[in-house]
């Protein structure tokens, strides 16, 4: 590719995009900082500098749809570093501990919203395939949005942060198999079940695979380190790569073999990080990942937040049933996760409910498969963008408040 033709035409200017980089930044930063001063999630402060750099002037002088595409990739990168953060604080052995009510909390956490906004969508007359591209995104989890929140209160080594991160990988499987389901009813080609199998079977083999190779093999591999070594050491890093760096590969290859095997790239990131917890000792990379993270996680927040257009909703119909969507998104999976976590205690269960019911990103990309396949009409792709915004909005605020709620006697996080 040759950058300099591309810079002559107008489709690469340097110029555009650091000062892109400049206002997103600045934005973030200060709306954080202004969040966190009243008390509320430094995510939301992150979305609402999306929300305005997207819906005014300074849409068109930074001319964001030019570098729209370099936008995304940042905001993708910032999320697969968020994920493997979340991950270099969980143990595989944690996960296992809470795995049954994860199972429990993901399957009735697809169930109950699918049905839901199925059901909702043919009692409004509207036809099947529809109704299931519906359901379809109320199914959606954003983990990114809620795995930020529990970071922020340092409250990742809870059980519920568990059961819902846990959850998150068992919902993505599930979700990948409702739209391979609904996608394959939409374009005709009915319900094929031994496709529907193959896309289970390989999204279930690689998450085993990796948790079989990180807990099972490579203790095997690994010597152990005397107990005086420095593994950190300006000599260690001369002699091999440095565990960041070794950190950042792992992290980008498990990404990528995800995104093969139909999974959300996000997953390989989480699971990534959870190999580097596994042996933490060994390969210290917390302290120096962090300021990358701090770096690059705000650009998912702005981007999502960006694409969020507020002249959509002009019209009060279409902004009510946009309303009683986001509604209906945010009480199916509170009551659904809910229920599958109700042997935690009230509290628990509802500390897992709200933190499952962020759609974010996810729900958007199921709405535009919808879309790009003729069955979602513009109309309801914007009602499923702003329920994915407004369920991402409304939840950080109450996750933070039902985690500061005291616990009833024998309700406790662990």
């Amino acid at each position: 590719m040759d950058l300099a033709a591309h810079a002559v035409e107008g489709q690469f200017d340097i110029g555009q995009i650091l000062l892109l980089l400049f206002v997103v930044v600045l934005f973030a930063r200060a709306l954080a900082i202004v969040f966190d001063r009243i008390k509320l999630p430094t995510v939301v402060g992150e979305i609402i500098a999306g929300v305005i750099i997207g819906n005014t002037l300074l849409y068109e002088v930074l001319h964001v749809e030019a570098n729209f595409l370099f936008l995304e990739l940042l905001a993708e990168l910032g999320v697969i570093f968020l994920l493997f953060a979340v991950g270099l604080e969980t143990r595989f052995s944690d996960l296992s501990r809470v795995g049954r009510t994860a199972i429990y909390v993901a399957v009735l956490g697809v169930i109950i919203p699918f049905a839901s906004g199925y059901l909702i969508m043919v009692s409004l007359d509207n036809p099947p395939a529809e109704a299931m591209f519906i359901g379809a995104a109320l199914v959606a989890t954003s983990v990114g949005i809620t795995a930020r929140v529990i970071r922020d209160l340092r409250l990742t080594d809870t059980t519920e942060a568990k059961v819902i991160i846990g959850a998150a990988v068992i919902d993505d499987i599930l979700g990948l198999i409702v739209l391979a389901i609904v996608s394959g009813v939409a374009e005709g080609g009915g319900l094929n079940i031994l496709d529907i199998i193959i896309v289970a079977g390989m999204a279930l083999s690689f998450v085993l695979a990796i948790i079989l190779i990180s807990t099972k093999v490579l203790p095997l591999t690994i010597k152990p380190q005397p107990a005086d070594a420095a593994v950190c050491s300006t000599e260690h890093r001369r002699r091999g790569v440095s565990p960041l760096a070794l950190a950042i590969i792992v992290c980008f290859g498990l990404s990528a073999m995800a995104s093969v095997f139909g999974l959300a790239a996000i997953i390989g990131a989480f699971l990534a990080g959870m190999v580097f917890a596994e042996y933490k000792e060994r390969w210290p990379c917390e302290e120096s990942f962090e300021s990358i993270n701090e770096l690059m996680t705000p650009f998912f927040f702005v981007f999502v937040g960006i694409q969020v257009s507020l002249a959509a909703f002009t019209d009060l119909w279409l902004l009510a049933f946009a309303l009683g969507i986001t509604a209906v998104a945010i009480l199916t999976k509170y009551v659904g996760c809910g229920l599958g976590a109700r042997s935690l205690g009230r509290r628990s269960a509802s500390i897992i409910g709200i933190g499952m019911s962020p759609r974010g990103e996810v729900g958007i990309i199921v709405a535009s498969i919808g879309l790009n396949v003729g069955v979602l009409t513009e109309s309801l792709y914007a009602v499923v963008v702003f329920m994915s915004i407004a369920t991402t909005l409304i939840a950080p605020p109450l996750l933070v408040r039902a985690f500061r709620r005291p616990a009833s006697e024998g309700e406790g996080t662990s």
